[in-house]
């Protein structure tokens, strides 16, 4: 990846981030997926939500992306993601039917017509790998920091704990965990981010 001079943002601040949350989404190019439901509702009413909502993301994302992380909050979600060297309205067709596909099974499930999701979809080009590996940090401490939980590791509902597990997953763990050196230093990191709200590692 190109190594390029960029504000970190610090701890949770996300102002100097999000300065473009509509990149064109591209071949072969990293970025952080985010949004939320329209009037900021939750779009995980229940606990079946979740794995509902990762099913389908496995099943229209990872044939056009490798999916480096996720995390599923209530009223919004988190992604990073690599897209793949494809032809770039497949890609945009793929979430389109994620999105879409829960829309109408949430809609019908709890009696409501309507978009679901704020369109577009936020999205941000990640150029440099130690802006990606603070995109990571950020997107797994969600939890930490809109108080849901005090650690990462008690979070069902991200990719968190798959990248550390043995189990087959649809998250590219072996590359997360070579991005971080191994899998002592992505929790060491993860732990030392989460417990300080201004620690902003920058890998250089």
């Amino acid at each position: 990846m190109q190594s390029i001079s960029l504000g970190m943002f610090g701890g949770y601040e996300l102002s100097n981030y999000l300065v473009k949350m509509y990149d064109k989404i591209e071949r072969d190019k990293y970025y952080h997926i985010f949004n939320q439901a329209n009037g900021m509702i939750d779009i995980f009413k229940e606990s079946r939500n979740y794995p509902f909502f990762i099913d389908k993301m496995e099943k229209h994302l990872a044939p056009v992306c490798d999916i480096l992380a996720f995390c599923l909050m209530k009223n919004h979600f988190h992604m990073v993601i690599k897209t793949k060297d494809i032809e770039e309205s497949l890609i945009s067709r793929a979430f389109a039917n994620l999105f879409i596909g829960y829309a109408k099974a949430f809609n019908k499930t709890y009696n409501r017509s309507g978009s679901l999701f704020k369109k577009p979809f936020k999205r941000k080009l990640i150029e440099s790998e130690s802006y990606l590996k603070n995109v990571i940090l950020y997107v797994h401490c969600n939890p930490v920091k809109d108080g849901f939980v005090d650690n990462i590791i008690s979070y069902p509902w991200s990719s968190y704990n798959e990248i550390l597990d043995d189990a087959i997953t649809f998250v590219d763990r072996e590359f997360v965990l070579e991005l971080f050196e191994d899998s002592n230093n992505f929790v060491a990191t993860h732990q030392h981010y989460q417990s300080n709200v201004s620690f902003s590692p920058t890998f250089e």
